[in-house]
C-alpha cells in the first residue's frame, strides 16, 4: 500500500506564485526581498488555513536562496533550498508557541539566536501561534525582538492578533491575511481534482468552497473526504449528502410556495427538512442567506456579489425576477427576527413555523389590498355618477328596498362585497383551520374592515346620535391607550360635558394642561368621530380658576371646610372618630 499524503500537504505551495488568494501580501514580500529592505520582525495575522505559515516558510526559503529567479522566486536547486525542502536546514527554525510558552523556552531561543547561520545570510525563526506565549515569556522576548543580531529574522504567526501585547506589535511589520474567496478556492480545487484525475461537478466545488469558510486547508481536507466517499466521480448530490448541507432546491421550492401563499405547503416542506436531520436554526439562517442572494440578483450591479456556480446563478436570477423587492425586504426582516429569537425560544419549531406563515402571507396582503381597492372604488364612483344625473324622486327608495333581491348586472359588484361582510358579521361563523392557514380568513377580515370604514375615509358626513353612556365608554377606552403617559391620563380623567349633542366641553385647571391636551386633540377627536360614527364631534377646553379672592394659600381649617362642602361624609368621619383638624 503506497503512502497516502493528504492534499493539504501534497499541494502545499512552495513558491509565492502558487499561493492562492493573497496576492497583495506575496507581492509586498517579494518587493522587500528584491529591494533588500528586510525588517527584523514580521507578524502574519489572519484566520486559520489562509496561508500564514506557508507564506512564512516560502519567505524564509526565498531570503536564503542563493540563485533567485527573475521574478524573485526560490530556485529549489541550491543547497539552501534543497536543505529546506528535505527538512534538514539549520538556518530556518520553526517553533510552536503553544508548547514552548514559558520563560525558559524563550531564554533558550535567545541563546540560540546568537549563533550565526551555516549557509546563507540569515537565521530565520518562525514562531507559530505566538499569542499562546505567557505574559512573562512576552516580556523576556521583547529585548531580543527589538535589537536582534544582524543575521536573525523573526516571523510570528497568529490567529488572534488581539491577544498579543502592544509592545510586541509595535516592533513588527504586520500583514493581515484575508479569507480566501470562494471562486479562488473552487479554482484551486479544480486544479487538484484534475491533477488527481477526479471528475467533479462545478456546483460540487462551490459547495465545498462555501463549507470551507475561506480556509484553503479546510477545503482540501473536505475534498479528500468527498473523494473517499464517492471515488473518482464527485457530484453535487454526493457532496451535500456527505457534508449534511441543505440543498438549494429546498429554498427555491419554499420561495415558490411563498409566492403562491401556500402556508400548508410551506409547513410541510419545513417538516421535510427536519426529517432529513437538519436543525431549524440552520434552516432559517440558510433562508436568510437565500433572500439576500435574491436581493443582490435584483440589480445587475450587485449580481457579482452572488458566489455560486453558473447554473445555480441562473435559477437565482429567474426567481428574483418573479419576486418583488418589497416582498424580499419584508421576508428578510421576518427571517432575521426569527434567527435572533431562536436561541431564547422555548418552542423553536413553532417559532420557525410562525415565521413561515408570516412570509407566506406577505404577498397575500398586497393582493387583498389591491383587490379591495378595485372592489370598493367601483361602487363609490358609480354612486357619484348616479347622484350627478337627474333621477325620479321615487326611484332611489325602490332600488334600495329591493337591493338585497336584485340580480341586475349594475349592482353585482356591490352584492359581491356585501355578501362577504354579511358572512363575517354572522354570529355563528367560525373560520376553519385550513381557511385560516390559507389566508381566506385574513382576506375576508380585510374586506370587512375596508367596507366598514369606507364612509369615514371617503369624506361622507356621518351624524349618528350617541348616548352619554356610549361616549363615556369610548372616552375610557381612549384613556387606556395613555397608560404610558400617567399625567395626561390624569388630566383626561374628567369626563367632558356634552353640549348640543356633539360638542364636548372639558374643564381643566391650568394652561399647562391645555397645552398637553392640544398635542393629542387631533388624534382624540378623530378617534371619537370614527368610534361614535359622528363627524360633527368637536372638543374644546375651558380653564376653571379656583375661587380664592385673598390670593393666599388655604389653611388647614379652610381645606377641611371645602372638603366637607364637596363630600358630607368627611364631616361624618370627623364626628365618628372625634378628629381634630384645627390649626396649631
Amino acid at each position: 500500500m503506497e503512502n497516502f499524503i493528504v492534499s493539504a500537504r501534497k499541494y502545499r505551495p512552495d513558491t509565492f506564485h502558487s499561493v492562492v488568494g493573497q496576492a497583495s501580501i506575496t507581492s509586498t514580500l517579494k518587493n522587500a526581498i528584491k529591494n533588500r529592505q528586510l525588517a527584523h520582525a514580521y507578524l502574519f495575522c489572519g484566520p486559520r488555513g489562509v496561508g500564514k505559515t506557508t507564506c512564512a516558510r516560502i519567505f524564509a526559503k526565498t531570503i536564503n536562496c542563493q540563485n533567485l529567479t527573475a521574478d524573485v522566486e526560490p530556485c529549489n536547486t541550491c543547497e539552501s533550498c534543497q536543505a529546506f525542502n528535505t527538512n534538514r536546514s539549520y538556518n530556518i527554525h520553526e517553533l510552536d508557541a503553544a508548547s514552548n510558552n514559558s520563560v525558559e523556552d524563550i531564554r533558550t531561543l535567545t541563546d540560540q539566536v546568537r549563533i550565526p547561520p551555516q549557509i546563507g545570510k540569515y537565521s530565520i525563526y518562525i514562531i507559530d501561534e505566538v499569542h499562546m506565549l505567557s505574559q512573562a515569556a512576552f516580556n523576556a522576548f521583547l529585548k531580543t525582538l527589538e535589537e536582534p543580531p544582524k543575521h536573525a529574522l523573526f516571523i510570528l504567526a497568529t490567529t488572534e492578533k488581539h491577544k498579543i501585547i502592544p509592545t510586541i506589535l509595535s516592533r513588527c511589520q504586520i500583514f493581515d491575511f484575508n479569507r480566501i474567496k470562494i471562486g479562488d478556492i473552487a479554482g484551486h480545487l479544480g486544479y487538484v481534482a484534475k491533477s488527481e484525475s477526479v471528475e467533479v461537478e462545478s456546483e460540487a466545488l462551490n459547495v465545498i468552497a462555501q463549507k470551507a469558510d475561506g480556509a484553503m486547508r479546510d477545503a482540501l481536507s473536505i475534498f479528500d473526504q468527498i473523494v473517499s466517499f464517492s471515488g473518482k466521480n464527485i457530484t453535487y448530490k454526493n457532496v451535500i449528502a456527505n457534508l449534511n448541507v441543505l440543498d438549494y432546491d429546498f429554498y427555491f421550492r419554499l420561495i415558490d410556495l411563498f409566492l403562491k401563499n401556500d402556508v400548508p405547503g410551506s409547513l410541510m416542506l419545513f417538516s421535510e427538512v427536519l426529517d432529513h436531520g437538519f436543525d431549524g436554526h440552520h434552516f432559517i439562517t440558510g433562508l436568510s442567506s437565500h433572500f439576500r442572494d435574491l436581493l443582490v440578483c435584483k440589480d445587475p450591479i450587485t449580481v457579482q456579489l452572488l458566489e455560486v456556480g453558473g447554473e445555480i446563478k441562473e435559477k437565482y436570477k429567474q426567481q428574483a425576477a418573479a419576486c418583488e423587492q418589497e416582498f424580499l425586504f419584508e421576508a428578510l426582516k421576518v427571517s432575521n427576527e426569527c434567527d435572533l429569537q431562536y436561541k431564547i425560544s422555548q418552542n423553536k419549531r413553532l417559532l420557525v413555523e410562525l415565521a413561515l406563515i408570516k412570509m407566506a402571507q406577505l404577498t397575500l396582503k398586497k393582493k387583498i389590498a389591491d383587490e379591495t381597492d378595485e372592489e370598493q372604488l367601483e361602487p363609490i364612483f358609480d354612486q357619484v355618477q348616479a347622484s350627478s344625473a337627474p333621477a325620479a324622486p321615487k326611484a332611489a327608495p325602490q332600488v334600495q328596498q329591493k337591493a338585497p333581491e336584485t340580480s341586475s348586472e349594475d349592482t353585482s359588484a356591490v352584492k359581491l362585497t356585501t355578501k362577504k361582510v354579511i358572512r363575517r358579521k354572522g354570529s355563528g361563523f367560525t373560520p376553519s383551520i385550513k381557511d385560516a392557514l390559507s389566508g381566506k380568513f385574513a382576506e375576508e377580515k380585510v374586506e370587512e374592515n375596508a367596507i366598514e370604514k369606507m364612509k369615514y375615509y371617503s369624506g361622507e358626513q356621518l351624524a349618528e346620535p350617541f348616548t352619554k353612556e356610549a361616549f363615556a365608554e369610548k372616552w375610557a377606552e381612549y384613556m387606556e391607550r395613555l397608560a404610558d403617559r400617567p399625567s395626561l391620563k390624569a388630566t383626561l380623567s374628567r369626563t367632558p360635558e356634552i353640549i348640543d349633542s356633539c360638542k364636548l366641553k372639558l374643564q381643566i385647571d391650568s394652561n399647562i394642561m391645555d397645552s398637553e391636551i392640544s398635542k393629542i386633540k387631533p388624534d382624540l377627536v378623530s378617534w371619537l368621530r370614527k368610534e361614535l360614527r359622528n363627524t360633527n364631534i368637536e372638543l374644546f377646553t375651558e380653564i376653571v380658576v379656583m375661587e380664592n379672592s385673598s390670593g393666599r394659600p388655604y389653611s388647614e381649617t379652610e381645606k377641611l371646610t371645602e372638603m366637607m362642602k364637596k363630600n358630607p361624609h368627611v364631616n361624618l368621619l370627623k364626628q365618628t372618630f372625634n378628629l381634630d383638624f384645627s390649626d396649631h
